[in-house]
């Protein structure tokens, strides 16, 4: 329990909006660490995988979800951002608002604060989801008002004859079981 509550501690609500970067590289870690040396905060979603270790005993090991997104809190104006991504060597790019837009999509902080307290890795019941698969799954805007999900917003969706909250950001979903119980329609809140 000492676990979750230091994952929980280190997600701030500090009022940034975050940057979606897609990968071209398998070079994620080192692409993270390119952004953390200037000075600019990131998050990849990070789940526990089992593994064999070399004493032939499975080991549980934090891997990230996805390869190929990082997130990265908006610290500084949008044309530092871009001077910065321009100086990488890794083949990245940053998400636009549209195809045509130069102007990069911000992932407001609300969203992304409850999106990163949904992808604490000690939390077992939570499923990963490409933007179309969580695109494709119907479901009606909910607010928590009971449980351990108390205050979060998203999807009600159903899968498995069970009942998750969906919560979405560009690249990826993440959905957490909840009973339906514990929610309310959005306009009822």
């Amino acid at each position: 329990m000492a676990e979750t509550a230091r994952y929980i501690d280190n997600v701030i609500d500090d009022g940034a909006s975050w940057y979606a970067v897609r990968l071209f590289t398998i070079r994620q870690e080192e692409v993270r660490n390119f952004f953390t040396e200037h000075g600019l905060e990131c998050f990849v979603p990070e789940q526990y995988v089992d593994v064999e270790g070399c004493d032939g005993k499975p080991h549980s090991v934090l891997r990230p979800v996805v390869r190929n997104l990082v997130f990265v809190k908006q610290s500084v104006e949008d044309k530092a951002f871009q001077k910065i991504v321009q100086e990488t060597d890794y083949k990245i790019s940053v998400l636009k608002k549209s195809k045509e837009s130069r102007e990069y999509a911000l992932i407001p902080h609300e969203q992304m604060y409850e999106f990163r307290l949904m992808c604490n890795p000690e939390v077992t019941m939570r499923k990963f989801l490409s933007s179309e698969e969580a695109r494709m799954k119907a479901g009606d805007e909910v607010l928590v008002k009971f449980g351990p999900l108390k205050g979060m917003s998203g999807r009600l969706v159903r899968s498995s004859k069970k009942y998750y909250l969906l919560k979405e950001v560009p690249g990826i979903g993440v959905m957490l079981k909840v009973s339906r119980w514990c929610c309310v329609p959005m306009e009822e809140k």
